[in-house]
């Protein structure tokens, strides 16, 4: 089974990585990035590295750039990847858990992406950002997204820095220019998530997805043309994706053996955190989960998980947030519950998982 490679190639590893290549002192280049004065992150939101090289005819200029893949960290969805990018920590360390898990110290379900229920973020994530020890360390920085994440709960836990907003593919390359130009040193961060939108949607099979893609493509490359002479473009993704038919779907609510002694479940589709009614039935319900999932699921218990690496060094604060049982879906099979998840039944493309099509997203660099 892969694993993510926390403080080797993995996504959390990237910005400390880059402030070492532009010359921070006290910060540790472990992805071997190139020296360079200015650097621009572009992180395309479910651009995994096995759906880019599957598409080269989609994507010529992102398949012609120097790279390979790293992995993101587990689960491998959006709220977690961006604040391991953020931070330049593990799940284990920030907190972030999943796209929904218990609100700490309560029975309610906290979704990290809608930021709901309005935790206090700088509470829930405690650490600064790395774009925050860049900004002091006279290093030029800019976050930018969309006008509607400014301020967000998940921004301000996972991104916290000067931001700009742009909306458009347009905007995006022009603010990402004069960010660049305002160094050196300087560090830009530009998100897109069409490309997840697009996927979840019509599948990452379908042609509205491959056109997305072509899309992205010269979009990376308009932005790869325009940014200042010497400046790196890190091109990364949060996450991969895989496609899920109807029939491969196991809904909890019609199965009663996989509510059996659980208070709450969870997490996604792809990966669930399971919570049970009492600390000493997480064995049974987690064997309980394996008999009815079999081989399409990897079942562990949070002991277990925390052992095996799954979410890198945990800290205390954060283990209550884990699932007493912890479930990564394999192959292409999804574990719904549409009385609490009613959105995932109608979500062709989905991710959370350990398959390398989830985990494994690319690291794609270029000098302009």
């Amino acid at each position: 089974m892969l694993l993510p490679r926390y403080g080797e190639a993995a996504l959390a590893d990237l910005v400390p990585s880059v402030l070492g290549a532009l010359g921070v002192r006290g910060e540790q280049d472990v992805l071997g990035l190139p020296p360079a004065p200015r650097y621009c992150i572009l992180l395309v939101d479910a651009m995994g590295w096995n759906l880019l090289r599957a598409h080269p005819a989609q994507a010529p200029f992102l398949t012609s750039m120097t790279g390979h893949a790293i992995t993101a960290g587990l689960p491998t969805t959006t709220a977690t990847s961006l604040t391991s990018l953020g931070t330049g920590l593990p799940p284990g360390r920030h907190g972030v858990v999943g796209y929904t898990s218990r609100v700490p110290g309560g029975t309610a379900l906290f979704n990290a992406l809608k930021w709901e229920p309005p935790l206090d973020p700088l509470t829930y994530q405690p650490y600064p950002s790395v774009f925050e020890r860049a900004d002091r360390a006279g290093v030029a920085t800019t976050v930018i997204g969309q006008s509607s994440f400014r301020d967000t709960g998940l921004t301000r836990a996972a991104l916290r820095g000067p931001f700009r907003a742009a909306n458009t593919y347009g905007q995006r390359v022009a603010a990402a220019v004069a960010a660049a130009a305002a160094g050196p040193p300087a560090l830009v961060y530009v998100y897109d998530g069409d490309l997840d939108y697009t996927g979840h949607q019509h599948g990452c099979g379908s042609a509205a997805w491959r056109y997305q893609l072509a899309m992205v493509d010269r979009f990376a490359e308009q932005l790869y043309d325009e940014l200042p002479a010497g400046t790196v473009l890190v091109v990364t993704a949060d996450h991969g994706m895989v496609d899920v038919e109807p029939s491969r779907r196991i809904d909890v609510d019609d199965v009663p053996a996989l509510r059996e002694g659980v208070a709450l479940v969870a997490g996604e589709a792809r990966f669930r955190h399971v919570y049970t009614l009492s600390d000493d039935t997480a064995g049974d319900v987690a064997a309980a989960w394996r008999t009815v999932l079999g081989s399409r699921a990897t079942v562990l218990t949070r002991g277990e998980a925390v052992t095996a690496g799954w979410f890198g060094a945990v800290e205390e604060r954060v283990l209550e947030r884990i699932g007493d049982v912890v479930v990564s879906v394999d192959g292409d099979c999804a574990v719904e519950r549409r009385s609490v998840f009613p959105v995932e039944t109608r979500l062709r493309g989905l991710h959370g998982a350990l398959s390398e099509d989830e985990l494994l997203v690319p690291l794609l660099v270029g000098e302009a």
